[in-house]
Formats: C-alpha cells, structure tokens, sequence
C-alpha cells in the first residue's frame, strides 16, 4: 500500500509553524549571521505564498514584492526583533512583515506610475499648445489675397 501524504506535504509554500519556531530559536542560539537553509527556506515560502493572495495576485511586480519581504524579514531576523519568550506565533509575525512589505512596494510603484503619467501629461500638454500655435501662425500667414 503506498504511504498518504498529508495534506501539509503537498502544499508548496507551507511552513510549519513548530518547525518554524524552533529554527528560530536555534538561529537565536548560535551567534553567528548564518541564518540556514531551512530558516531561509520557510522565509522564502512565507514569502512567495502570501503572494498567491488574492489581493496581491495580479500584480506585474509580484517579484519585486517578494524580494522586498524576503529582505524586511531577514532583516528582522538578523536584529532578532521576535522575542520568543512572548509564545506569539512567529509565522503569524513574520507574514506581518510581507504583507507590510507588499503594501510599501505597491506604494511605492503607484507614486512611480503617477510620476510618469503627471510627465506625459505634462509633455503632451506642451506639444498640443505648440501645435496650436504653430497652426494658428501658418493660418493666420496665409491669407494675404
């Protein structure tokens, strides 16, 4: 008979919170800036799985939002900025941060966005009132009879 996986297996971007919270606590412990593979691993699918999000789906900088998570999270890591000794959930705190992290790029692209548009509008006001003029003076030159 072959073996079941469960459910938690066949999820890509599951991370599993005991494992999660005990990875933490070792990369506490050690000392050192080495935060691991399986540490980076669960940051990494916290990471891309909130980005499967319905809100935050259909984005065309999805990429840019991950990568944004996944170094706010790391660096939060690094300053051991979760305190373990609270018993709050550290998958919860850390999806805190992406999410913040998504809502900060998005900002940042819709301040970017309104830039580029405010200079088109800007340029076409300018070359519309310079073919007026130049219209005007070719009309205006022309009727001499």
């Amino acid at each position: 008979m072959a073996s079941k996986k469960s459910k938690k297996d066949k999820k890509p971007h599951y991370v599993n919170g005991k494992e999660f919270t005990q990875d933490i606590i070792e990369y506490y412990n050690s000392g050192t800036d080495d935060i691991g593979d399986k540490l980076g691993e669960s940051i990494f699918k916290i990471a891309k799985g909130l980005s499967y999000a319905p809100n935050f789906i259909n984005y065309s900088y999805k990429d840019d939002m991950v990568g944004d998570a996944i170094v706010k999270m790391f660096s939060a890591l690094q300053s051991k900025k979760f305190n373990i000794e609270t018993g709050n959930n550290p998958f919860s705190y850390f999806t805190t941060i992406a999410f913040h992290a998504f809502i900060n790029r998005i900002k940042k692209e819709k301040k970017q966005r309104q830039v580029v548009n405010d200079y088109q509008e800007m340029v076409y006001e300018e070359l519309a009132s310079e073919y007026k003029m130049a219209n005007q003076t070719s009309d205006s030159g022309g009727d001499e009879t």
